[in-house]
């Protein structure tokens, strides 16, 4: 199976990875893994202050700090991941590259915050539930 991870470095990634791990027969190595971190855009002044370099190196250190710890996680458990990192509203980029890589299943931790509170709050997990074509596991 083709899975795609997504991680943000929260402990709802961390109870994901316990899951994946305590699932061996079904998550082992023997599938082929991507993780996928996506940070939220500067504003546009800023971006413009610091330069499109410097940004982009934020945005590399930023994406660095979630996905690390998960790749060594994943390396003692036996998979060697590859790694994408994205800008933009991390619900729709998920689903995007859900659908656009061919995966058989995108996988991710969920807040699991009430229908009001997704409403008012918005959610990464309802965002890719309505717009990705691929089956979706939330991990609660």
């Amino acid at each position: 199976m083709k899975i795609l991870l997504a991680v943000d470095g929260s402990a709802y990634t961390k109870k994901m990875l316990a899951y994946l791990a305590t699932h061996a027969e079904m998550f082992g190595p023997n599938n082929a893994f991507s993780l996928i971190t996506v940070q939220l855009p500067l504003p546009p002044r800023a971006r413009a202050a610091v330069g499109a370099e410097e940004a982009n190196s934020y945005y590399a250190e930023e994406a660095e700090k979630v996905t690390a710890p998960v790749v060594k996680f994943l390396k003692r458990h036996g998979i060697d991941p590859k790694i994408i990192h994205k800008v933009g509203s991390p619900g729709e980029l998920i689903a995007k590259a859900g659908d656009s890589g061919k995966f058989d299943l995108v996988m991710m931790g969920s807040h699991g915050h009430s229908a009001l509170g997704n409403l008012v709050m918005g959610s990464v997990a309802t965002q890719v539930l309505a717009h990705c074509g691929v089956p979706v596991m939330m991990v609660r």
